[in-house]
Formats: structure tokens, sequence, C-alpha cells
């Protein structure tokens, strides 16, 4: 390279400067094979004029110094969301091809997918890379050949397989038959067999794919390959909502969002567009990637906004490889990650794995004009027939966030496989309950309101009208807490929902008032307290949990940390005993750190301890019990403990509000006049009901349950004494597994020594007939992906015997053990 052509490359500051360097120095006919798509190029365009009219919205004043732009994919860590796309023949732009590719994205932590068609051997690349590997496959006629290459992958470290999908054949790509393209002499596909494949006909690559590739393949190949290798497996060319769904039913572990470049179906959409419906398709089943026509930091993170986990880079990566070598990639990756970064920062965004559709602004002035003469394929959908079908772009952003779906799929498994023993669900053990006992709950507690001299209108009234929205049952529940727990408040301090669930809603929206306002949780984390704060657009910061739960030394951590880029810890959410889902309890002494650190904070604890009363033995005081400031919201539920089906809930809020005037009231009553307006109030059959079961144990819930505290503690230990038996102390070294053993609750985890992800879970239930969750589906910002979560309140000891055998051979089966 002479020094022009080095200087040039150092004063590139954009993609697309490269590109131009690129052409200047490549071969025209190289250059219209690297750069062109197929039939009339109007997919090709399509891919970058969707980006194009991408507008972001920005925020200002956020605090958002140093944004997150790590993120985790597979289980494996990225330094930004962003991987290097399968391309052929990488030699033909610069002479290292490959070899320059992998070390320049190595340095920058980005992985590279390695072309079926790659110049150089998995074994050099490998030599090379210090970030992930995957590779790409094209299915040959000789499926031989194709699992020889897979094998050879494998044991050159390659981490994953991304299946080509749209390429039965090669498109027509006519600039490539316009100038008669031939690969130069000397340059072939280092990783296929050379006998039967090779010579003159991998010179013309179309020529090449119509008689190599094999043309009829369909969904069995997802089969066929997860059979041959232990590889995960991701298809490529993906563009519907149908064809997504077809893919999570084959049980892949990713999905690529791609129109192959448009080198594939000219007028096929454009990469970007599809990627909403695909989201949606996928459920958060599977990862979702997307690749064709990121050329900015600006469209990975439009990428993002649209649900994708992350993106791959083609075209831009062979342009500064032609530009200037190894160097030049570097310094493009650099330009790339500098850009997102930048993106982030203007439009408030923290991290990667919380970026909103909400980003993303509808065109409207001038860019309407050009939003209309874009490409149709890349326009929202235009009405229906039906007149109000909506396009799911349009809606919150929540309601394509993969957490929204994690019960689902679990449901959907469950009911696939009604034969397989579930670990999964946290409800209560069935036989536990009798119709008849509804019955005497009401007329008891009609009794009860007669005798407090409530007249026949009254009681009527009670029964069948909306009643209070607070509740008609505070007392009630005020009697039980202070019997049951030591606290003491007041019945006006109460406020019944509709499940805990309500509680958690309402009292997230009365607190969180600003885009400043943070949510500590525990990670791993209830689902069931993101997915609210997501609902509400609050931010939600992770604290690690310890094997004894959340420290207090960790909150305070977090709390800096959130101070520091001018956050605001408003509130902290925990489960302190037997938690959902790790099962774990805190102490009593850090219970008194943490209510000290809230006071020195002025933040609020919420407490959430539904599996209290329904484990044996002497618990350790609630923090509520033991708050002397009002620092601790208590949400509460008889889902447990009394009635699941009543679904009746409650928040204890005694904190004190006072207003511009003066004023003073309690957080309940806040909850109330919120909770007006989303569900009037609690079913009063529902109160009636729960309140003639506590009534009939003299208000002390406890009493209630010693019968089904007694069940859930033997299937416990039935659980782990099964464990045991199972899996030995030897055997379970020898496979890297371990669990914990919680003192009550429905809840334990286990790590196991592979991806226990959803193709692992569906694995599980058709081939060993044993369900379980897997426990990346709590981790807000990622991680346990190798643990599982196994609830064992449901089951009688004859299920939970048979089905951790099963489970113990599923998981010897994962590790090649079969």
């Amino acid at each position: 390279m002479s020094r022009t052509e080095r200087e040039q490359e150092a004063a590139a500051f954009s993609l697309e400067q490269f590109s131009r360097l690129a052409r200047q120095r490549l071969d025209p006919a190289v250059w219209d094979f690297l750069a062109g798509g197929a039939g009339d190029e109007r997919t090709l365009a399509a891919n970058t004029a969707a980006f194009d009219a991408v507008r972001l919205r920005p925020a200002v004043l956020t605090g958002v110094a140093e944004p997150e732009l790590a993120t985790k994919i597979l289980g494996r860590a990225w330094a930004a969301p962003v991987a290097v796309a399968p391309m052929a023949y990488q030699a033909l732009a610069g002479p290292e091809g490959e070899l320059a590719t992998v070390r320049a994205a190595g340095a920058a932590g980005l992985p590279v997918v390695v072309s079926t068609f790659a110049s150089r051997t998995f074994a050099d690349l490998a030599a090379e890379a210090s970030a992930p590997l995957w590779l790409q496959v094209y299915c040959l006629r000789d499926r031989a050949a194709t699992l020889r290459m897979v094998e050879r992958a494998e044991r050159a470290g390659f981490e994953a397989l991304v299946l080509t999908v749209d390429a039965p054949r090669l498109g027509r790509r006519l600039r490539d038959l316009r100038n008669g393209f031939r690969l130069p002499d000397g340059l072939a596909p280092a990783n296929l067999d050379p006998d039967g494949h090779g010579g003159a006909g991998y010179a013309v690559p179309a020529e090449h794919a119509r008689a190599e590739f094999e043309p009829a393949l369909d969904w069995s190949v997802v089969g066929r390959m997860r059979a041959a290798t232990d590889l995960p497996i991701l298809v490529k060319g993906v563009l519907t909502g149908e064809d997504a769904g077809r893919a999570v039913a084959a049980g892949v572990d990713g999905v690529i969002v791609s129109n192959h470049g448009g080198r594939q179906l000219d007028g096929a959409p454009a990469a970007l567009t599809a990627l909403p419906e695909v989201v949606a398709a996928v459920g958060g089943a599977c990862p979702v990637l997307m690749d064709g026509g990121v050329r900015r930091g600006t469209d990975v993170l439009a990428a993002l906004a649209l649900g994708a986990q992350a993106v791959l880079v083609g075209r831009p990566v062979l342009y500064a490889l032609a530009a200037g070598g190894e160097a030049a990639l570097t310094r493009a990756f650099r330009l790339l990650a500098d850009e997102l970064a930048d993106a982030m920062v203007l439009t408030g965004t923290v991290s990667v794995s919380a970026v909103p559709a909400s980003l993303l602004a509808a065109p409207s002035g001038p860019d309407a004009a050009a939003e209309r003469r874009a490409p149709a394929e890349r326009r929202a959908p235009a009405p229906s027939a039906h007149g109000a079908d909506l396009h799911k772009s349009t809606l919150h952003s929540s309601v394509a966030d993969p957490v929204m779906d994690t019960m689902n799929f679990l449901n959907e498994i469950a009911a696939r496989y009604p034969d397989a023993v579930s670990f999964a669900p946290g409800r209560p053990y069935d036989g536990f309950f009798d119709t008849d006992q509804i019955t005497g709950h009401l007329n008891r507690y009609i009794d009860h309101l007669a005798e407090g001299g409530e007249s026949p209108a009254a009681i009527r009234d009670a029964l069948f009208q909306y009643g209070p929205t607070a509740g008609r049952i505070r007392g009630i529940v005020a009697d039980a807490l202070r019997k049951d727990e030591g606290i003491d408040v007041a019945p006006e301090s109460v406020v019944v929902t509709v499940g805990c669930q309500e509680a958690m809603l309402l009292t997230l929206r009365a607190l969180f008032s600003g885009s400043r306002d943070v949510l500590l949780v525990s990670s791993p984390c209830y689902v069931g307290i993101t997915g609210a704060a997501l609902l509400l657009d609050i931010e939600v910061v992770p604290v690690a949990e310890r094997p004894t739960g959340l420290s207090h030394r960790d909150v305070e951590a977090k709390v800096r940390e959130v101070e520091a880029r001018g956050g605001r810890v408003k509130a902290l959410y925990v489960i302190p005993d037997h938690s959902n889902p790790s099962g774990v309890t805190m102490p009593a002494g850090e219970r008194r750190a943490l209510l000290d650190l809230a006071a020195r904070e002025d933040l609020l604890i919420l407490e959430d301890s539904p599996y209290r009363l329904v484990s044996l033995g002497e618990q350790v005081p609630t923090l509520k019990s033991m708050d002397e400031d009002r620092r601790v919201v208590y949400l509460g539920s008889f889902s447990k403990t009394v009635f699941p089906g009543a679904r009746v809930g409650f928040a204890v809020a005694d904190q004190v509000v006072v207003d511009d005037a003066g004023a003073t009231g309690l957080l309940a009553d806040e909850l109330t006049r919120i909770k007006s307006m989303v569900t009037v109030n609690t079913a009063a059959l529902s109160q009636a009901v729960v309140a003639g079961a506590i009534l009939g144990a003299d208000g002390r819930v406890a009493d209630l349950n010693r019968r089904t505290s007694a069940y859930y503690g033997n299937a416990l230990r039935t659980t782990l004494d099964r464990l045991e038996q199972c899996f030995p102390p030897a055997e379970r070294e020898r496979l890297g597994v371990e669990w914990n053993a919680p003192t009550g609750g429905f809840f334990l985890s286990m790590h196991v020594p592979f991806l226990a992800d959803n193709a692992a879970l569906a694995r599980s239930a058709e081939e060993f007939g044993v369900i379980w969750t897997p426990m990346s589906y709590f981790y807000p910002e990622g991680g346990g992906e190798r643990t599982i979560r196994l609830s064992v309140s449901y089951l009688s000891d004859r299920d939970i015997e048979v089905g951790v055998e099963r489970l113990s051979r599923f998981v010897r089966a994962e590790q090649g053990d079969r």
C-alpha cells in the first residue's frame, strides 16, 4: 500500500469512506461480485433505505455518560452487539482474507461467522481468533461432506453453526453474468473436500451452487444437524413470522433475519422491515439477530430497538479489508462501536440490553415525504381490509420484550407434553382443595358480618356490590398480619388487591415519577416485578444475589453506581424468604443492615414474602416487622396460603405522604386512587371466601397451613434426597452438577454443565418427559444460562422420584453419556 493509500485509510471517519476506497482499489469485476445483488437490486437498495428512513428520538439531561455496549449471546460475552457476517472468498478483498478479519474482530471483542467458502482453513482461523467463531453452513448434496466440514469446525473450537436456509440455489446476479465472473486461479474453499466437489467447479459460484447445493431442504435439516453435533444451531435467512415459528418449533438456538444481503430473491423485504414480525413470532424463545444494510452505529441501535439482540455486518468488513487490510478493519470496528456509543448517549440509552422501541420516531414533516417515496416493502403495513389491524411496532415496546413470553413458552411446552413430569409451575398442590370449602368459607364470613351487627341488606351489598376500592377485609388482613408476622399496622394502611401482582403495579406506579428513578432488584429476580416495571417504563437495575441472598454492601455499591450517572434509586424489591427463583433466604443480620441502608439512602424496600407461611420451622422475622422507620412496603398474597383462584393480595403502605399544603395521608391512599382507575375494586366474593378461611383459623394463616407446610417441606426433602441418589458425589463432580438446599418454599436452583435454554427444555420434555424452567428467564441483564429452576410444590412423592430420575438421564445425555 502506498503512503497516499495509508493516509486515506487513516482519514476514514465512516464505513462509507472505506467503501469508496475499496472501489478505487479493487478490480471492477471483483467489486461487482462483492457489492452486487440479485436481479435489479431492489432488495439490495431496500436494506440501506430502511435504515436511512429511521429517525431516533433524542433525550437530554439523562445522565448517561458511559453506555454499556457489552452483551451476551448464547452464553458468550460480546464487546458490542455486532458480529461479522459470513462472506465467501475474503481473499478477493485482501491477501490475508479471513485471517485479517478474525484478528481485527477478536481485538474488538466481536465474533466472526466464517463462510463455508472461506479461503483460509478453520484451524488457521482458530489459531488467530480471540473471540467466538461460528460456522455458516451451506448444505451440500453430499451430506457426508457437509458433516465432515462441521466436524472440522467443531474440532477447531468453533462455537455455533449458522445454517443458511435461503439459498437452495444462488440468486440471479446480473453483474456477475455481465462480467462473466470467475474466481481467480488458486482461490478455492479451504475447508471442503477437494475430490468430488473441487477443481474448476468452484470457479463460477452460481454454477457450483446449482451443481452441489442440496436443493430440496426442509425443516428436518435442523434435527439432522442436531444429531450430528452438540453445537448450537441458528438459522439464517428468515424473513416471515411463519418461518420464524417453524424455526422455533424445530428447536433452533437462534434466528437471523436476513435476505442474504439482497443477493437472493430480488423484491424480498428489507431485513429491518421484516425484523419486528420475526421478533414477535419468536416470542423470546431464542435470540434474534439480523443482517442486511447495517452501515452505522445508529443502524445497530435501530435494529436493537426493533427487537434484535445483535446485528451482523457484511460488506463494510470487506470494504475495509480491501481499503487497508487488518489496520483498516480495526479502525472500522472501532468506528462502529464509537458511533453506537455516541447514539446511545444522545438518546439516553444506558445499555444495549434495554433499548426500547419508543426510541424510534414516526416520520413527520419533510421526512414523511421521503418515507412515502421509500420502497413499499420498507414501510409499515397498510391498513388491511379489516380496517383495525395494528402493526406491532406501533404498540408499547413491552409487548415485544422476551420477558413477557417466558411463561407462555412454559405453558406451551406443558400442553405439548402432558405426560411429562413438570418441575416448572410454582403453584400450590391441588390435593388441599375441596369445592365444599368454598361454601363453608363464604358462610363463615356472612356469619361474621351478622355477628358484627350488619343488616341483611348490608350483607347483601357486601357480597353483590363493588364495595370500597381499598377493600372490605382490611381489618381481617391487618389482624392476620399482627398474629402471624408481628406486623402491627392499622387497617387503613392496607389495600386489598387483585393478587400480589396488582399490589406491585400500584406501588411502582405511585412511587416512580421521573426518568431518573431506578428500581433495584435481585438477580435472579421474579419476573412479575421486572415485567411490571417494563410495562411502566421504569428502569430496572439488578444486584447480583449471593448464596445467602442480597448483600447490603452490594446494594450500596449499586446505589453509588446509579448516583454516579445521575440516577436515583427509589426502591429495592426483594423476596427475603425462600425466594423465587433461587430459593435462598436472607439472614436476620443482613435484613437489619438493609433497613439501616434504606434509612441512610432514603429509599424504600418492597418486601414480597409469599412462601413464609407455607414453610416448616421458625421463620426469620420479616423486614416489615423489624421496620421502625416505615421504610418497607409489604406486598402480600393469599394465593399460596389460602385460595389461589380467589386472586386476593394486598399491600401494606403505611408511609406518610405530605402534599404542598402540608396535609398528610398514607401511601395506601395513593395506591387506592390508582386502583380506582385500574380494577376499581377487588372482587367482593373473592374477599369474602378468603376472609372466611382466615376467620376459621382465628386469624392465624400459619395455623391454616400446618398441613400444607408439612407437605411442601416433605416435597422439598424428597427432591433433595432423590437428587443425591441420582447424582452421587463422584458423579456430580464428573458432570459438573450442583444444587442448593433451601430451608423452605417451592423452589431450588440447579447448575448444569450445558446451555439450559428453550431448545434444551424442549428436548428434555420430548425425549425424557421432564420439564423445568430455564433460570435465564429470571436474570434482567443476562445470566443463569447453565442453571435451571426446579419447583416442587405441585408434585407428589412419586412424581418427584420419577421426574428426578428422568432429569438425571437428560443431564447425562446432554453431556454425551447416552
